[in-house]
């Protein structure tokens, strides 16, 4: 279907075009080249962190994170239902069992008492996201990591920009996951990457996503012998890729002014006209990058179907992964999630994108409420 308005469109200018075009052209460095290292550094330094390694998706950073980290059969993870499936099964691909625990009002990321009463003597790490570019309650998360020596993991992949204060979501956990997918605050059409303070960690990282190979210079251009040293995977992200990243790296702070300010107006509007829609706010001092726009509708359903026919998209973010197919039918889960569930079916992602202009947004305003006065 072609839509008026879609969920989404991709930022990019001519710069993206010439830093890609220049690479393709040298007909050298394709897969491995400068530009991943560059990219990394680029990464580290706008996080804040000691080091980055980027990967070919956000999936695979946090696939090789918990193998660096040593999480295995036997162990758990807590993570939160509402999110992307991708946060859930990662602990199963290295054979830990992901436990779901709730989610709380404000941020919609997981609730500290919900993961308390989640801990037991097989609790290894808990995995919480920072849900469409809000920061989640971090901080007592943190805490609740420290007073149980658990690893916190940021699973930030919708959040590169965010922050509480004057400190970077993915600074606050162990190490923390970011997702460069095509809807993402900047894309390389697929990829992500880690960000960590940890050189042990670091160095894990790099032979995993690389076939376990112990390398001091590039692998394709070298004449010396490398060796195997671990089981590792072909994770990496390409030169290419990486050359994206940068031109849309550069331009991060422009996107991030770009969703801010669109999605101050639409929140304006929607407060000053609807009164069965609520757009979701951030906490205070919390800085929302808002990768996406979310509302808690009433008639959610018939709402979605009534925009579709005026041609704006909207999606719902997300079904809880407890009640998928695969979670409930293979895996049996049987969890309680109050707030997750109530979230869910109110939940709707309005379009929401740099480029999305204030006659769309009015569009979409109306439409909304030519609804509710049916």
């Amino acid at each position: 279907m072609t839509w008026k308005i879609p969920l989404f469109k991709i930022y990019w200018d001519e710069s993206d075009v010439e830093y890609v075009k220049r690479e393709i052209e040298s007909g050298m460095n394709w897969a491995v080249g400068p530009n991943v290292i560059k990219f990394e550094k680029m990464i580290r330094e706008r996080v804040g962190t000691d080091y980055a390694v980027v990967f070919n998706s956000g999936t695979s950073a946090l696939h090789s994170l918990l193998i660096a980290y040593g999480i295995n059969k036997g162990d758990e993870v807590i993570v939160p239902s509402f999110t992307f499936i991708s946060t859930a099964n990662s602990p199963l691909f290295v054979g830990a069992k992901p436990v779901f625990a709730d989610i709380e009002m404000e941020t919609l990321g997981l609730d500290p008492d919900s993961v308390r009463e989640n801990i037991t003597d097989k609790t290894k790490a808990i995995l919480p996201i920072h849900y469409g570019g809000c920061p989640c309650k971090i901080e007592e998360l943190k805490d609740l990591a420290d007073d149980y020596d658990l690893v916190l993991i940021e699973d930030a992949a919708e959040s590169l920009g965010a922050k509480i204060k004057d400190k970077n979501v993915g600074t606050f956990g162990d190490s923390a996951v970011l997702s460069f997918c095509q809807n993402k605050i900047i894309t390389t059409g697929e990829g992500g990457a880690v960000v960590t303070d940890s050189r042990e960690i670091y160095e894990k990282l790099l032979l995993i996503r690389s076939h376990g190979r112990l390398e001091s210079s590039d692998y394709f251009s070298s004449l010396e012998p490398f060796d195997y040293v671990t089981l590792g995977y072909n994770f990496r992200m390409s030169n290419i890729t990486a050359t994206l990243g940068i031109s849309q790296l550069e331009k991060l702070d422009k996107i991030i002014e770009m969703r801010r300010s669109n999605s101050r107006y639409l929140t304006e509007n929607l407060n000053d006209q609807i009164d069965k829609i609520i757009p979701l706010k951030s906490p205070n001092d919390y800085y929302h990058v808002y990768q996406l726009y979310n509302v808690l509708a009433d008639d959610r359903d018939e709402l979605m179907k009534y925009l579709a026919d005026k041609g704006i998209m909207t999606k719902i973010y997300f079904d809880p992964v407890h009640q998928t197919y695969f979670y409930k039918k293979k895996l049996r889960y049987n969890v309680d999630l109050p707030v997750t569930t109530e979230i869910a079916n109110k939940i709707l992602t309005l379009p929401m994108y740099p480029g999305l202009q204030k006659d769309e947004i009015d569009f979409i305003i109306r439409e909304i409420k030519n609804f509710y006065r049916r």
